[in-house]
């Protein structure tokens, strides 16, 4: 029995992360509380209460004053704001994988994206994702569920697509495929985690070629479950082994099987090692231990002759003088063997085959693709008859007696030795040509050399056919060089990114402050924009991209959108660059004679409302106003009664000053034009209202001069009673005497005297 392991088993980054963290939590506190189970193992999280990680299901049932760890799937922010409010002491264990899809899904929505996940909806860690958008997500498990969801979203809604950690990337990649075709708007985010990718991959190479295949870790883990689908549809035998109680004792009755071991991310290392240790006590002497990485480089490994490279076969010494028959039948006799290295010269070249004297009893043959490493390459152009050249036997006896020769391994041999004793070869940037795709990745050829270059080292983007790189010429960067097992690994992603630090470093020396550049918005944050510049990202602060003050950046810009900036500032030493919009947009005010001519009809929002008119904003840096006569058709006492702040209204332009910066406004002249029937009512109510004062005004005169004739009639009359009324006698005739006039004998002065006099005494008394 053989036994071969995947590489990457038990715990992941994230799960061991959250694991320390809590143990060095409950080490300190004596006691600490996950929401919910800290990981999906039974076994484990039994282990982790006798440390005194407690798990519970609700922030209720917390203990006053207790500390709570957020496992690593993570929670929704409703839950970390309810700890917040509430002065609960939390630790935040989630994993930085999950916590990067939290920040993409927030920055999504809130840029009013439709978020689609594809995953468990009932899993914690999408729950918690789905809590990033106010639980509003929609969720898909295979393509048919996005065909689907295309009957409920518009084609062109802006849309999001992310994922569980622990889905299944092959599935998300069909899942991808649909979505991209049936959203062209669409902005897809590859989440699945790098571990389970690895994970799922391994999963799979191990599966195709072990008979029995063992899943080791909790039956509730999400992405146990998935390799044990993946074991599933690769190989006919897959046991799953939760503890070691479930492994199977009848395993060592098969003999000759070749039995292969992955683990989810929730497993434990010490159920892999008693599983390990189980199987090599039940059949010690036959189990040979591998790891995927062995597996791996079946593939990535150059195909070389196997055989070993001897000296040539000694030649008989000729003595001076005439050759005896003795000597020239000893020379008949030598022998070669495979694998050895002769010199010949070339006899002949017959359609692209060449015929080599090797001094052996019967010629050597070159076949054409044996000749050189480039298929393409014509013996006759390299090569003339006559020409001495070093070649390896392949096969002495080709089954028709001809001697079968390579000439392309002994250059292969010679390039590998200068190759490998270069001390500088690893780091080395060499050009190579894509020759064919394995698993795994590419096969390209040095100069003869085959290199493996991994999938994920072709290129800086995810490629998921690489046979258009076959027959391409590319730099790559030599990244190991194995001289024991002649295997060289190669990188062309490493030379793109060396490429692209490059021609970012001279973008960055040939930025000055002051000039002008093209870019297009790749984010939005809440204190400004990113913008691509060529390849550098610079910053539009929220304060440079509009002239007037906006609450969002995204009021003014949006992503994807291709601007003109101003470069404020370079800081080549912390990487920063500053970038002004506004700058060389033309101030709002200048133009505003142009963009809005007196008598021209208007859109804006109502945005204040005081005593004597309403304020519209017609952008977001100018205001107009209509005043409160200009406000309705008729006579309005207070503006609230017709306007409400947040009403968009249609305005005619009255009056434009620039220089105060004021625009008049009259909503009443838009509704009189655009409801002539209001016109005509109100011109009859002015009309019959200038009929009635007119009326009033004729009653005013007849009644005034009707006053005055009644008052010349009075006057008349009381002058004529005058006339007839006797005279009245004089007062000076009255008979009546006024009494004498008695003088007085006390003045005040003595009056005053005498009581001072009196107030003396009193006080002397």
């Amino acid at each position: 029995m053989q036994l071969r392991l995947a590489k990457n088993m038990g715990f992941c980054f994230g799960v061991r992360r959250a694991v320390n963290i809590a143990e060095d939590a409950a080490k300190e506190r004596g006691k600490v509380y996950t929401l919910g189970e800290l990981i999906h193992n039974r076994d484990v999280v039994d282990e982790l209460s006798n440390k005194g990680i407690i798990p519970i299901d609700d922030l209720s049932e917390l203990p006053e004053g207790g500390t709570l760890i957020i496992r690593s799937h993570g929670v929704s922010p409703s839950i970390i704001n309810e700890c917040r409010e509430r002065g609960i002491e939390y630790i935040d264990c989630t994993c930085p994988f999950v916590m990067k899809i939290h920040d993409i899904v927030s920055e999504e929505y809130l840029n009013g994206s439709v978020i689609v996940i594809s995953g468990d909806p009932k899993h914690p860690e999408v729950i918690g994702i789905n809590g990033c958008c106010d639980d509003k997500a929609y969720f898909v498990k295979n393509p048919e569920d996005v065909e689907a969801l295309s009957g409920s979203i518009p084609p062109q809604e802006k849309i999001c697509l992310v994922s569980q950690t622990t889905f299944d990337l092959a599935a998300f990649r069909r899942i991808e495929a649909v979505f991209r075709e049936l959203f062209k708007n669409g902005r897809v985010f590859n989440t699945v985690c790098s571990t389970t990718e690895i994970r799922q991959k391994e999963a799979e190479e191990l599966s195709s070629v072990c008979d029995v295949m063992f899943v080791l870790g909790d039956k509730h883990s999400s992405n146990t479950q998935k390799l044990a689908e993946i074991c599933k549809n690769r190989c006919k035998i897959v046991k799953r082994i939760a503890n070691i109680n479930d492994f199977p004792i009848d395993i060592s009755k098969i003999n000759g099987i070749i039995l292969g071991v992955v683990a989810g991310a929730s497993t434990p290392d010490s159920l892999i090692r008693e599983v390990i240790t189980r199987m090599s006590e039940l059949d010690k002497a036959s189990v040979d231990t591998c790891t995927a990485e062995n597996t791996e480089t079946v593939a990535e490994e150059v195909t070389e002759t196997a055989a070993p490279v001897a000296a040539a076969a000694e030649e008989p010494v000729v003595e001076e003088g005439e050759t005896t028959f003795e000597e020239a039948f000893e020379k008949t006799l030598v022998r070669i063997r495979n694998g050895q290295i002769l010199t010949g010269s070339v006899v002949q070249i017959v359609d692209g085959e060449v015929c080599v004297n090797i001094g052996y009893k019967s010629d050597g043959f070159i076949p054409r693709d044996e000749f050189s490493s480039d298929p393409d390459v014509d013996p006759a152009s390299v090569v003339s008859v006559g020409d001495t050249i070093e070649v390896e036997v392949l096969k002495v006896n080709d089954g028709e007696g001809n001697v079968l020769l390579s000439r392309k391994n002994v250059e292969s041999k010679k390039v590998w030795e200068q190759f490998s004793t270069d001390a500088e070869s690893e780091g080395k940037i060499v050009e190579a040509i894509g020759k064919e795709v394995v698993k795994g990745g590419l096969i390209a050829d040095i100069n003869g050399i085959r290199a493996f270059i991994p999938a994920s080292q072709v290129s800086t983007k995810y490629i998921e056919k690489l046979d258009e790189f076959v027959g391409q010429p590319m730099n790559v960067k030599i990244i190991e060089v194995d001289k024991q097992r002649k295997r060289v690994v190669a990188s062309r992603k490493a030379v793109l990114i060396a490429e692209a630090e490059e021609a970012k470093r001279q973008k960055w020396a040939q930025l000055e402050v002051g000039s002008k550049v093209k870019g297009v918005v790749r984010r939005l944050t809440d204190f400004g924009a990113f913008v691509d510049i060529g390849g550098i990202d610079g910053l539009v602060h929220v304060t440079d991209a509009a002239w007037g003050r906006v609450k969002h950046v995204n009021e003014v810009l949006k992503v994807g959108q291709e601007i003109e900036v101003l470069i404020l500032n370079v800081d080549a030493e912390k990487q920063r660059i500053s970038l002004g919009y506004k700058q060389l947009q033309p101030k709002p005010w200048t133009m505003a004679g142009e963009k809005y001519p007196v008598g021209s009809i208007v859109e804006g929002k109502v945005v204040r409302i005081v005593t004597f008119g309403a304020f519209v904003a017609l952008e977001p840096t100018i205001d107009g106003l209509i005043h409160i006569s200009q406000v309705g058709p008729r006579r309005v006492t207070k503006v609230e009664d017709e306007l409400k702040v947040g009403d968009i209204v249609r305005c005619k332009v009255l009056e434009v000053n620039p220089e105060q910066r004021r625009i008049s406004l009259s909503r009443k002249e838009v509704i009189l034009e655009e409801n002539p029937e209001i016109a005509e009512e109100i011109a009859k109510e002015k009309q019959e209202r200038e009929r009635e004062r007119a009326e009033r005004a004729e009653r005013r005169a007849q009644e005034e001069q009707n006053r005055q004739q009644q008052a010349q009639q009075r006057e008349e009359k009381r002058r004529e009673r005058s006339e007839q009324r006797p005279e009245r006698r004089r007062r000076e005739d009255a008979d009546y005497e006024l009494p004498p006039v008695q003088s007085s004998t006390t003045s005040l002065a003595n009056l005053f005297g005498d009581l001072s006099s009196i107030a003396t005494e009193e006080e002397n008394n």
